[in-house]
């Protein structure tokens, strides 16, 4: 089910290229799922199991690249999350390994330039949130420890454990 699950996610990332980022290549983004000229396949998954879904629940698929494509990539991997609504927490977490693969030729290929393009801007957005994120975590891990040392934090505090006894 996982699996399944992370597959039509990849295919909804894909076709989020071609509708929304980049529809100048529109048609290209399209065939790659299609065995004609360029295409991605799935060489491998591995799935790590955080917890049963069961119905009724609804999910949501984030694929994220792990790393900046070169000219020369002929494959890619995708870090993927894939999230319980109704519980709001991981259910499962995927790495997918994509090979870039000719048809005509039968062979692997390098990543098409309008892909490595648009691959390089996404890794890059990635890593600008992922940067932000993590001043903005730090800066909320100072503030708790701020709080914590003025409020409680001080020579001579005790702490009320609570006791049943008065």
């Amino acid at each position: 089910m996982y699996v399944h699950y992370a597959e039509t996610g990849r295919i909804n990332w894909a076709q989020n290229f071609a509708h929304h980022i980049d529809p100048k290549h529109k048609q290209e983004w399209s065939e790659l799922w299609r065995p004609r000229g360029h295409g991605l396949i799935l060489r491998s998954i591995k799935v790590d199991f955080k917890f049963p879904m069961a119905w009724p629940d609804r999910i949501s698929v984030y694929h994220k690249l792990r790393s900046a494509p070169t000219v020369s990539t002929d494959s890619f991997t995708l870090d993927v999350l894939i999230l319980s609504e109704k519980h709001q927490r991981p259910a499962a977490r995927c790495v997918e390994d994509i090979v870039v693969y000719d048809y005509r030729k039968g062979v692997k290929s390098p990543l098409r330039d309008f892909m490595v393009d648009k691959f390089r801007e996404t890794f890059t957005m990635q890593e600008e949130a992922r940067q932000r994120n993590a001043a903005r975590i730090e800066h909320l891990l100072q503030r708790v420890e701020w709080l914590e040392k003025e409020s409680w934090d001080k020579i001579g505090a005790v702490e009320d454990m609570g006791t049943a006894q008065r």
